[in-house]
């Protein structure tokens, strides 16, 4: 949609709403006006679902009008917004400093946020897609110029009266990169000591949650035990459950998008098979039965039976404060994960056999979980000083030398 200039100041701008029950979002939001240039009428309307929204989205396009802003403006999507103002929004800028600001807007802010209208991106939108970036391992630069971009452009928004803040100045994200680099580098640092441990937790976030909702219970255990995101566990349906060979089949994982949380494949684009352990398979089987018989029902809900995301674990259970009080105040939902890979590698599991539990595209990023634990570095040190002396016996064979024999 290309951009128009703004209309003179108080351009009248007719609305209605008209409830429309067979569709999926009934209310159908409208605005009218007329082009001064053209002189003809003009008008957008969209779907909400409640009432309030619909008012809410006509509030936005009256508010802009007074501003001298045109509907059309006013609900640019952010990709549209970009590239009818980029020139205005990097004006001042070297050219040497164009180039890597112009790719991170092509090659990340758009596919991230370039479908939000510019008016509904949020600080909290900006924070998940930074957090993105860096969890998809960019560096600390790209991540800088892709950020820098997005703030240039929403500042523009907030020159043509779009926006009055702007949301893009984000705080903090160098630390989240800190604590990322900190878990490439070495994610058994982030997990749980043990299963007693893993239990006391999710006790609590259970004890702290509203009515002392027993699934959030169920999701914490069930994501440590199987090395899973919070989405995947999210994702689980009965018919991805093999109660024969005890075998969960990840196929899907919830994240959120525009207008809520929905499902998408995997973070590796394939599916990938859990074992699940003996610990939590009564729990399974008491959920497929809870479930009935529908195959495609979800085993794992919040409360009133939505769909989980990690942000809605986090303040249901109030995470924060009970990592806190438990003494694992870095602990984050996705350390459950690290939880899970760690117990596997310390139990024997193969590399390659890792790697695909844990659906991993490189083999380097499941190597982190293979460092040695202390029992391997001890024994490390026993087996060298046996090499290096070989008429002593290596400790581990608790025998001692027979009398007499001449050291």
């Amino acid at each position: 949609m290309p951009y128009t200039e703004s209309v003179p100041l108080g351009v009248r701008v007719s609305s209605d709403i008209e409830h429309r029950p067979d569709r999926p979002s009934p209310y159908r939001a409208r605005v009218r006006w007329f082009d001064p240039v053209s002189k003809r009428r003009k008008s957008l309307s969209e779907g909400r679902e409640t009432l309030d929204q619909a008012e809410e989205w006509i509030s936005g396009i009256l508010q802009a009008a007074q501003v001298g802003i045109t509907p059309n403006v006013a609900t640019m999507s952010l990709a549209e917004y970009g590239a009818s103002n980029m020139d205005l929004a990097l004006r001042g800028l070297e050219l040497k400093t164009l180039d890597p600001y112009l790719a991170g807007w092509r090659c990340r802010v758009v596919p991230a946020l370039g479908h939000f209208p510019v008016r509904m991106i949020t600080n909290g939108a900006v924070d998940r897609t930074v957090h993105g970036w860096i969890a998809d391992q960019h560096s600390r630069s790209t991540v800088k110029n892709s950020l820098a971009v997005l703030v240039r452009v929403m500042e523009q928004a907030v020159r043509d009266g779009i926006i009055t803040v702007n949301p893009a100045r984000v705080t903090g994200w160098q630390r989240e990169y800190k604590q990322a680099e900190d878990e490439l580098d070495n994610p058994r640092a982030l997990a749980l000591r043990d299963w007693p441990t893993l239990l006391r937790l999710a006790q609590a976030l259970t004890d702290r949650s509203h009515d002392h909702y027993r699934g959030w219970r169920e999701v914490v255990v069930f994501a440590a035990a199987t090395a899973a995101r919070i989405g995947e566990v999210s994702g689980v349906r009965a018919c991805d459950i093999d109660t024969e060979n005890w075998i969960w089949t990840v196929r899907r994982q919830t994240t959120p998008a525009p207008g809520g949380l929905t499902d998408k494949n995997t973070k590796g684009k394939r599916a990938r098979q859990v074992p699940l352990i003996e610990e939590i398979r009564p729990m399974i089987a008491e959920r497929i039965l809870a479930v009935g018989p529908n195959p495609d029902a979800r085993l794992f809900t919040g409360p009133r039976g939505g769909r989980i995301s990690t942000a809605v674990l986090r303040d249901a259970t109030h995470w924060d404060e009970v990592v806190t009080s438990l003494g694992h105040e870095h602990l984050r939902r996705h350390d459950l994960r690290h939880t899970g890979l760690t117990w596997f590698a310390d139990a024997g599991v193969p590399a390659h056999v890792l790697r695909k539990i844990a659906g991993h595209g490189s083999l380097l990023t499941t190597q982190r979980y293979l460092h040695p634990d202390m029992t391997q570095i001890t024994n490390a040190g026993h087996a060298l000083t046996a090499h290096l002396n070989p008429i002593r016996t290596p400790l581990t064979l608790a025998v001692q030398p027979a009398a007499g024999r001449r050291r």
